[in-house]
Parts: C-alpha cells; sequence; structure tokens
C-alpha cells in the first residue's frame, strides 16, 4: 500500500441542509515534497526576463499615470468579465463619465469598485503598510462596497460555507474549507506570505499563493478577482514592479476552462508543476503582450501629437485637450471643462479641430450632451475585453 501523498489535502465531512458535504481543506504551503522545478527553470527565465522589460519600459513612458490610469480599467473589466459580467471598457468610461453604459448598472459597478479595491491596496502598499490578512480584508471590503456584493460581509472572512459549481454544496463542483477553518487557513497563508524561501522565486510564490488562496475561498463573494489582484500587489510589494502594469486576467480569460482545470489538479492530485508551468506562461506572454500595447500606444500619441503641431497657433489648446483624451478616450465637453479647468468653448473648438484631422469621432449624433470618441487609442485598449458570452 503506498504512502498518502502529502500534498494532498484533506476533506471534511459534514451535513449541511440535510445533505452529506465534503469540504476540501488544503495543507498549507509550501508544497511538500518540494517542487521539482528544473523543468520550468528556461520558462522563469524567460517571464523574468519580460516582466524586467515590462518594468523597465514603464520608467521610460513619458506619462506613465495615464498608462496606469487606462490599464487598470482593461483589468478591471477583464477581472470582472471572469466572474460573468458584461460589461465592456466602453460602459466603464461613461459610467465614470456620468453617462449611461449599455449593460446593466450592477456590472458597470461590479467593475468600477475593481478600480477602487485595486488602487486602495497599492496606496496602501505604497504607504509601507504590508500585504496581509488586515489589507486583503480591507480590500475585499471596497471591492463589496457598492452594487452586488454588499450584502455578502465585505472586508469579513466568511461565517457560512460557501462552494463553487451547482446550487448547492450537495451538488457542487467544489466546497472550500468549513467556515471555522478559514481564520487557521488564511494565518497559514499569511504565514507563507511573509517566511523567506530562498528555493522559491516570487513568481513561483504568486503562483502558488493564488492557487491556495482560489482554494480557502475565504470570502462570500469576490475570491476570484480578489485573488488575480493578489499577483499584482505580491509583485508590487516585493519590488519587482514600480507600477501595477502586469494583470494576468486576460490569459485567465482566453484559457479560462484549462485554469479552472489545473485549480482542480492541484487540489486533487496535488500536481503543482503543471499549474506553474501555466502560470509563469501567462506572466511571461502578458508582460510581453502590455509592453507591445505600451509601444503602440507611444507610438500612437506621438504621430498625433505631430498632426497637432502641425495646426499652428490652436495647437497649445489643442495639445492640452489631447493630454486629457489620453486618460480619458470617451468624453463629454462638460465633463473635460471641470477635469481640466479649461473653458467648454475651448474645449468644444480643440475636439473639432481633432475632428476635422480625423483623430476622433462624436458618437451620439446630437447637438447636446455629445459624446466624443478616441477610437484609435480605445481600440488598443480594448483588445480582448470582449465580453464573454455564453454559447
Amino acid at each position: 500500500m503506498s504512502a498518502p501523498n502529502p500534498r494532498l489535502g484533506r476533506y471534511i465531512v459534514k451535513s449541511f441542509a440535510g445533505e452529506t458535504v465534503r469540504a476540501f481543506v488544503p495543507p498549507p504551503l509550501p508544497p511538500n515534497p518540494p517542487l521539482q522545478l528544473d523543468s520550468l527553470q528556461l520558462l522563469l527565465e524567460q517571464a523574468n526576463q519580460s516582466l524586467g522589460r515590462l518594468d523597465g519600459l514603464a520608467s521610460v513612458l513619458p506619462n506613465l499615470s495615464l498608462f496606469i490610469y487606462a490599464y487598470v480599467r482593461k483589468e478591471a473589466v477583464l477581472s470582472s468579465q471572469i466572474e460573468g459580467t458584461q460589461s465592456s471598457l466602453s460602459d466603464l468610461l461613461l459610467f465614470e463619465n456620468d453617462e449611461a453604459p449599455g449593460v446593466p448598472l450592477d456590472d458597470v459597478q461590479d467593475v468600477s469598485n475593481y478600480v477602487a479595491a485595486l488602487n486602495h491596496g497599492l496606496d496602501r502598499l505604497r504607504n509601507g503598510f504590508p500585504l496581509s490578512l488586515r489589507l486583503i480584508r480591507e480590500i475585499h471590503g471596497v471591492l463589496l462596497a457598492k452594487g452586488r456584493g454588499s450584502d455578502k460581509q465585505p472586508g469579513d472572512f466568511r461565517q457560512t460555507q460557501n462552494w463553487i459549481g451547482g446550487t448547492r454544496p450537495g451538488n457542487a463542483a467544489f466546497v472550500p474549507p468549513p467556515p471555522d477553518l478559514v481564520l487557521d487557513c488564511m494565518g497559514a497563508l499569511e504565514l507563507f506570505l511573509h517566511q523567506e524561501h530562498p528555493n522559491l522565486p516570487l513568481l513561483v510564490k504568486a503562483g502558488l499563493i493564488h492557487v491556495q488562496f482560489e482554494t480557502i475561498h475565504p470570502f462570500l463573494d469576490g475570491n476570484g478577482r480578489l485573488g488575480r489582484l493578489l499577483i499584482t500587489f505580491l509583485l508590487c510589494a516585493a519590488g519587482v514592479l514600480r507600477e501595477p502594469i502586469l494583470y494576468l486576467s486576460i490569459y485567465f480569460k482566453q484559457n479560462r476552462q484549462l485554469y479552472y482545470d489545473l485549480l482542480d489538479r492541484v487540489r486533487a492530485q496535488g500536481d503543482w508543476e503543471v499549474w506553474l508551468e501555466f502560470f509563469l506562461t501567462g506572466v511571461r506572454d502578458t508582460a510581453e503582450q502590455a509592453a507591445t500595447a505600451a509601444r503602440r500606444t507611444l507610438a500612437l500619441f506621438e504621430d498625433h501629437r505631430r498632426q497637432i503641431e502641425t495646426l499652428g497657433r490652436p495647437a497649445a489648446s489643442v495639445l492640452r485637450v489631447f493630454e486629457h483624451l489620453q486618460r480619458n478616450p470617451i468624453l463629454s465637453i462638460p465633463a473635460a471643462a471641470q477635469s481640466t479647468g479649461i473653458s467648454a468653448p475651448t474645449i468644444a473648438k480643440a475636439l473639432g479641430h481633432m475632428r476635422q484631422l480625423g483623430l476622433l469621432r462624436e458618437a451620439t449624433g446630437r447637438q447636446r450632451h455629445r459624446l466624443f470618441v478616441y477610437d484609435a487609442y480605445l481600440a488598443i485598449l480594448s483588445e480582448g475585453t470582449e465580453p464573454i458570452r455564453s454559447s
């Protein structure tokens, strides 16, 4: 008889609503027996190099805050889509301009909450607060502050049983640890987070922590979104990324079924190495895609700036509005006037010049309450953010 695999968790059998339920409790990290990373060394090196190139590119972007502003919103849309929202990037931008989005308001509120949660976590980290259970709960409180999740104990670990898939724990695809063990599991995860592990590269550690968090599923709602945020927070807290410019949601979205299958494989077979191969591939590919998008954005802005400079005297005011447009690729004249301090007539003239140059489109066809869209930039930002339609 073979010895039990210490990488596998244990099941706790409980009665729930008259049914027998097997809740899974994962063993603490790191995996035992230790990870076999030899076959992953080349991939790990490639992922680190891609991450380094992206971080280096960020340091030379002329207006990094604009890129981050837009990129954070793209990530918010993608991560929320994985959870089933139909909100697009355009919907979020319309919502932020106090315009009606084309999808249910709850969907866009979820995405807006994600932006706020990400910004809150990064602000806390930059001010020296450690990545900890307290901060994770804070971020969760912001993530579910408004809209659909506001009745799901924002900021508190769950005190009831949850499940994944199915209509109840009895027919669920996966049942996380019972509520009375959540704090123990999360305490062990926090310990691993802060321990030094010389044999575990940071990207490997991030991949382990993501799976463990999703397996514990410590909150009633928002676990998927927060688990993806944790990856970025880990890299920023460790100084591997100076700015939040790597997000794996687009990779997880494009490989959604494989992502779920590999999480299950870790739980059922203890196969961390196959998961890590998938995860490191995602880091490498996503970092390269982000760097390419940043370069394309830079080239686009530079090309359009040169066109605006040919306008002569109006160029100065048009360039000021153009800079605002880089932060808000969908804008209205009143909102732009309020944000920039430039008068509404000056903004209207500047937008008119940009329309004549072919840089802008007026989207409403109305005389009043018009919206202007910077299509070329929005197209780069929106790549991969088409809502997931159920087949």
